[in-house]
């Protein structure tokens, strides 16, 4: 699916358990995966996407150099397995949280082809400062 849009603030409970909102579960039926992803957030996969990310990281570890293959193991390493049970609620594995500095408050954005799971400082940190750029480039 191309079209996880909007964002949403929800509160890992004290079992490390997210709520994905309603209007994307229905692309995690049969479940998602959880990876590093860049600028600090966590990526969450469909099942498809998961696997042609995969698919794209091993491609460049096989013709890259030393520093494409430890990206590629720590990325591998660092990804899981994610089910949903009734209520929408997935577990985030410690490695994953303490990734992304995920701790009470977590924004769930959608990113087109994928979901991201923010900290809410570092995403205000790294991404509200795209608006200027966004709203300058939008007026040519």
């Amino acid at each position: 699916m191309l079209g996880f849009v909007g964002q949403f603030q929800h509160t890992l409970d004290a079992k490390g358990r997210l709520i994905l909102p309603a209007r994307f579960r229905t692309e995690f039926e049969r479940g998602g995966h959880l990876s590093p992803n860049s600028e600090g957030c966590v990526a969450l996969w469909t099942p498809g996407e998961f696997a042609r990310q995969s698919e794209e990281r091993l491609a460049q570890a096989r013709s890259g150099g030393a520093a494409e293959r430890q990206q590629a193991r720590y990325w591998a390493a660092n990804s899981s397995d994610v089910e949903f049970d009734r209520q929408g609620r997935f577990a985030l594995p410690p490695s994953i949280r303490e990734y992304a500095q995920l701790d009470g408050e977590v924004l769930i954005v959608g990113a087109l082809d994928h979901v991201e799971l923010w900290a809410p400082s570092t995403f205000d940190r790294m991404v509200n400062p795209a608006e200027l750029a966004f709203r300058q480039g939008s007026d040519e």
